[in-house]
């Protein structure tokens, strides 16, 4: 649905009203990118930007409504419309006219394009407001795209500079970067110049060039270490530490890893399905799926001892000033039982 929307863009058939709902930063970048693109003539469109977490919606319908200098029609980016989703009593710093944004709404500027930006999991659907938006403006899913979708989004980016990525390069990729898609596109289009003359991304390619994320090197470490594979385990330690990373935060995301392991682990045998798992604990669902597909899942007693030892190593590191990084070594260097 999103291509269609872009593909119109692009053709020059923009609408005066968007509403683009949802947490995934590219698609919203992107979008942002291509109206600019399409409306730009002989000179850069007039874009205003405003947070609606600041100002009132009445800003933007009066910007709407004031007629461009420079261009035939100007970009107004309306972020943070917090007004579309159930209200938390208490917290609304900022008062929004409601009923003369679902007025506008029926007669909207011709001379403006007006991206209105809701980075929300879902929007109050019981809200008038909210209705009218999704009737009268062109709606845009801004969720990103599950496993199979996103292995196939990266392999047309790739294939877009003429280049090709296997599927376990692919997955590769999404176990070193994660899902968030503007970091893939970043890796990608880096990869892309890397090849020069040469046509594949390949694993031992990705190996290479891609940075590891400190939340992926501490999850293969805790993984080495509940896998009683000790040499594994302090290999990544020590490169942890001459990348200057501190023990004290490392013990903090390995306990991390384990309770939120330990409560996947729970809610899986009370029957909740991986999605409905990363919405319990918050935590985003790729992270799910990589603590679920595990070969060798720790029992909860294992992962409860292994809690227990860094709640002493922690102790052990906050009470002493010298040679903390021998303190989380022992540690690693023990098995579980």
């Amino acid at each position: 649905m999103i291509t269609k929307i872009w593909n119109d863009i692009k053709k020059g058939d923009i609408a005066p009203v968007y509403l683009l709902v949802g947490e995934e930063t590219y698609f919203i970048d992107e979008t942002v990118k291509r109206l600019k693109e399409a409306l730009s003539g002989q000179e850069e469109v007039e874009t205003i930007p405003f947070d609606l977490a600041e100002r009132p919606v009445d800003v933007v319908i009066d910007e709407a409504d004031t007629i461009p200098f420079f261009t035939d029609r100007k970009l107004i980016v309306a972020k943070n419309a917090s007004f579309l989703k159930v209200a938390e009593k208490g917290k609304e710093k900022i008062e929004h006219d409601l009923k003369r944004l679902e007025i506008w709404l029926s007669h909207p500027t011709d001379t403006a394009v007006t991206l209105f930006i809701a980075p929300y999991e879902k929007l109050d659907e019981r809200k008038k407001v909210t209705k009218l938006m999704k009737e009268r403006a062109i709606f845009i899913s801004a969720e990103t795209p599950k496993e199979q979708d996103l292995y196939v989004w990266m392999k047309h980016e790739v294939e877009a500079h003429g280049k090709i990525m296997g599927d376990a390069a692919a997955i590769k990729l999404v176990e070193m970067v994660g899902a968030n898609m503007l970091q893939l596109k970043a890796e990608l289009e880096k990869m892309v110049l890397y090849l020069g003359e040469e046509h594949e991304i390949t694993g031992e390619l990705i190996e290479e060039l891609v940075a590891k994320t400190l939340e992926h090197d501490a999850f293969k470490m805790l993984n080495a270490y509940l896998g009683n594979r000790q040499a594994e385990a302090l290999t990544i330690y020590h490169d942890l530490l001459r990348q200057k990373e501190e023990p004290i935060m490392l013990v903090g995301l390995l306990a991390s890893n384990i309770r939120t392991m330990s409560q996947a682990f729970y809610l899986l045998t009370k029957g909740y399905h991986p999605q409905q798992i990363a919405k319990q604990l918050k935590v985003h669902p790729y992270r799910i799926k990589m603590i679920l597909e595990q070969r060798n899942r720790p029992s909860a007693e294992r992962l409860l001892q292994a809690l227990n030892a860094l709640a002493t190593v922690d102790l052990q590191l906050k009470s002493t000033s010298s040679n903390r990084a021998r303190v989380l070594e022992l540690f690693l260097m023990k098995p579980l039982l």
